[in-house]
């Protein structure tokens, strides 16, 4: 399976990179990160087993983490639990 995820802000300080860029994936692990292409095969008709995600507008980093919660667990279930937290951070982004 190949994934492009296209034309986010990818910021890796790793490598140096702070640019709209295109990230090319293919079996789970990153071939490619270039700037914005089309994406065309021979013949210039577009390529067809790719799953493409619209990136636009969006970061895309290695993996964030927030450092600082407050889980409810042990004694305020009722507020929240380690599952609707972490589900509440998944849905921000995290």
């Amino acid at each position: 399976m190949q994934i492009l995820i296209k034309g986010g802000r990818v910021i890796d300080p790793e490598n140096n990179i702070d640019a709209i860029q295109d990230i090319w994936i293919e079996d789970g692990k990153i071939i490619k990160i270039e700037d914005p292409v089309e994406i065309l095969g021979p013949e210039n008709k577009a390529i067809e087993n790719f799953t493409i995600l619209d990136a636009g507008g969006k970061l895309v980093t290695p993996g964030l983490i927030d450092m600082h919660v407050h889980f409810r667990e042990p004694g305020f279930e009722y507020k929240e639990t380690i599952a609707t937290g972490c589900k509440a951070a998944a849905h921000g982004g995290f």
